[in-house]
């Protein structure tokens, strides 16, 4: 196998989590150096066969221009709406992200995590117990609560999973067929295409959105879907905060129209946390944390590793999005 000479771009907003990982999986196969914000690009550049970009948001055009011997540009992320493709492809890149499998567990564990600590109140709860209030807020049980799925790809599908155990009932909208072996794992009550998305909103005493954010989908949770909503229903969001029109979601928090909110994304990151509906007792967020577990970076590594190999043996890479 040949030796490469891979670069490594890091996110400076994140800790050295990818980039350690990103080296435990490469080890010694490659020669595998980290990009310098002090060093003239062109000289870093020079001679990289693969660029590994973290998260896709780093690389920037005057960076694609410099990297005149690179085969690949790999991303080390799912999501593709802050990366320039086609920028990538009209320099003769090979680009790859890593498959939505490989955080999906992590996603649908804090999707999860949203639930329980809504149906439990658990922000009012927690400012309770700093007051030394006891007995309030009382929570509702998850069982027969139905859980409106919107995209069932694999993080869809994980968190299913794990509400079906909860007793939880599910409704789902994609626009593909879905696996006989999930169906019949998950049960769903409703599978159904994009026309009925708003008999699953109106329906769901949660609703989550996991899908991918392109014009298509961007605000497809808008004012209308949300004022189909039942009062007390929350909305989850793992995925990406446009997704969602949050200035209606946070008008209906703010004025009681729906019951709560579990928040990860955010259309601007990152968010202001000061606003008004942050503070409220029945809104949960966490920093865009979601898919970044320690199974996650190991395995969007391993993947990276794996294609970096393959460009080496002269194997098609996996999880191509430029074609």
């Amino acid at each position: 196998m040949e030796r490469l000479k891979v670069l490594f771009l890091p996110l400076l907003t994140l800790t050295d989590d990818c980039q350690n990982a990103a080296v435990a999986a490469i080890g010694d196969s490659h020669d595998l150096a980290i990009y310098d914000v002090e060093r003239p690009i062109p000289e870093q550049f020079a001679g990289r066969t693969v660029v590994i970009d973290t998260g896709g948001s780093v690389g920037t055009h005057e960076m694609m221009d410099a990297a005149t011997d690179t085969k690949l540009w790999q991303v080390m992320g799912n999501g593709l709406d802050h990366v320039d493709v086609d920028y990538m492809k009209s320099k003769g890149f090979i680009v790859c992200n890593c498959a939505g499998e490989l955080s999906s567990v992590a996603l649908a564990e804090c999707a999860m995590m949203f639930v329980l600590m809504l149906a439990r109140s658990y922000p009012g709860a927690r400012r309770n117990f700093d007051d030394g209030i006891l007995y309030k807020p009382s929570g509702y049980g998850l069982e027969g609560k139905v859980l409106g799925i919107i995209g069932l790809g694999a993080s869809g599908v994980e968190f299913a999973r794990r509400a079906k155990a909860f007793g939880m009932r599910i409704q789902a909208i994609d626009i593909r067929e879905i696996e006989p072996e999930i169906l019949d794992e998950i049960q769903p009550e409703l599978i159904a295409g994009p026309d009925e998305l708003d008999r699953v909103a109106a329906a769901a005493d949660f609703l989550s959105v996991h899908l991918h954010l392109t014009d298509a989908t961007r605000h497809i949770i808008d004012g209308r879907r949300i004022g189909l909503m039942k009062p007390d229903a929350c909305i989850i969001n793992v995925a990406r905060g446009a997704l969602v029109d949050e200035e209606a979601m946070y008008d209906a928090l703010l004025n009681g129209r729906l019951g709560g909110a579990g928040l990860d994304v955010f259309s601007n990151e990152p968010t202001d946390p000061s606003l008004p509906v942050y503070q409220l007792p029945n809104v949960v967020v966490t920093p865009h944390v979601s898919g970044g577990t320690d199974l996650t970076l190991r395995l969007r590594a391993e993947a990276v590793a794996e294609n970096v190999d393959r460009i080496a043996q002269g194997l098609e890479p996996l999880s191509r999005v430029d074609g």
